[in-house]
């Protein structure tokens, strides 16, 4: 079973695992009530899905029939404006036959032409807050991608009493110190504030370089094995750390196995040697490879 911690000021228990529901996206829906087993199996009660994530909310609909009071249900809106963001909301409650979710996160608030019309009048925080206040969902989040996300996150927790943030965390962009500075500080004002930090990518391994077999990710990951245990532990060694699974499903269960047995914190030292033996890239570097 995976440990749990609480989610933040949200008074929730949560798996330090988060189950990554965009692995259900371009699942038929046998293959994705098998891996709602798997989720059961290890004791996962966090999901966190996106309204972008293909067939996804459809996919965890039948799950959330008979497990909705089990699980802290999330997900997310791309949406700036405030009646955008509403109508992405209600769709995405329709799509999985819920009443409410716990977390509604504004997904990828990156660029500052965006942040600006998502916090202004009539944006998609303001529509958002009065979905909390009607009960159609209890807390709100943000999320985002690269290398500029902890700063915007930092930007966001100054503007709004933010529940939880989302944001990359693996050994190769923990490389860049100015990266690995906004990181920190962002965690010591989460920390401060009982703010919910949640990470991505920690089993990424580079941007693809081989289109030559499927791809289950838009980045190639770490295989199972000891340098993807490491990986899992080099977040989890973290408690105040979330670790978000992979969009691809096949890697679910090595992932909660790791977890489940993880040993210690590796080293800086092990981690750049996992890096060397697996030829692992940062997916971002604040330029060309900043956008998915």
């Amino acid at each position: 079973m995976i440990e749990k911690a609480a989610f933040g000021r949200t008074g929730h228990q949560s798996s330090r695992v988060i189950f990554g529901a965009a692995a259900l996206g371009g699942m038929r829906q046998e293959r994705a009530d098998a891996l709602m087993e798997t989720v059961v199996e290890f004791g996962i009660n966090h999901l966190d899905t996106a309204a972008s994530y293909g067939e996804s909310e459809l996919r965890l609909a039948p799950f959330l029939k008979s497990h909705r009071r089990e699980v802290f249900l999330a997900t997310k809106t791309g949406d700036r404006t405030g009646a955008g963001a509403r109508a992405s909301l209600e769709r995405s409650l329709e799509r999985m036959g819920v009443d409410q979710v716990d977390l509604i996160q504004l997904h990828n608030l990156v660029e500052d032409d965006e942040w600006e019309a998502a916090h202004g009048p009539g944006g998609a925080v303001e529509a958002l807050v009065k979905a909390r206040d009607e009960g159609l969902v209890r807390f709100i989040g943000v999320t985002g991608h690269g290398t500029r996300i902890p700063r915007m996150h930092i930007r966001s927790l100054e503007r709004f009493h933010v529940d939880s943030v989302l944001f990359p965390f693996n050994h190769t962009m923990l490389r860049s110190d100015a990266y690995r500075a906004d990181v920190e500080e962002l965690l010591g004002l989460c920390e401060s504030r009982g703010v919910a930090a949640q990470t991505i990518k920690a089993v990424a391994k580079r941007r693809w370089t081989d289109n030559s077999t499927p791809h289950y990710s838009w980045y190639e990951a770490l295989p199972p094995g000891d340098a993807l245990g490491r990986a899992v532990s080099y977040v989890l060694g973290r408690p105040q750390l979330f670790l978000n699974s992979s969009s691809d499903g096949r890697l679910l269960r090595p992932i909660l196995e790791a977890a489940a047995r993880r040993e210690g914190v590796p080293t800086d030292a092990a981690m750049e040697a996992d890096c060397v033996a697996h030829g692992a890239e940062p997916l971002f570097d604040g330029e060309a490879l900043e956008r998915i």
